[in-house]
């Protein structure tokens, strides 16, 4: 995602260039078909949650403290968000966090 598509977008014949978060979710979401959409983007995770866009949340608890960063759901406009209660996967060095988002 970025505010504009640059000069030389043809160089990136498989990147899709459009004008806002709902529109980048709608066309990431045609492009996937029947699979998932995944936002990795904190700045965008969030704008997305705000619009009702998000239907699952992922957390993974990593035990490291980096110390600095961006915060995923710092700054939400539209809070509180509600989920249901989270699927827990345990994994390796890591536990997941999966929750349903409340509409």
């Amino acid at each position: 995602m970025t505010h504009r598509a640059p000069d030389d977008a043809a160089k990136w014949p498989r990147t899709t260039f459009v004008d806002g978060v709902a529109e980048g979710v709608a066309r990431a979401r045609e492009i996937a078909g029947d699979r998932h959409v995944s936002i990795a983007s904190a700045d965008i995770a969030r704008q997305a949650l705000d619009l009702g866009l998000v239907d699952e949340v992922c957390i993974s608890l990593v035990p490291v403290l980096l110390g600095n960063g961006i915060p995923y759901f710092a700054d939400l406009t539209d809070a509180p968000h509600r989920f249901d209660d989270p699927a827990v996967i345990q994994g390796k060095g890591a536990t997941h966090l999966w929750y349903r988002v409340r509409r």
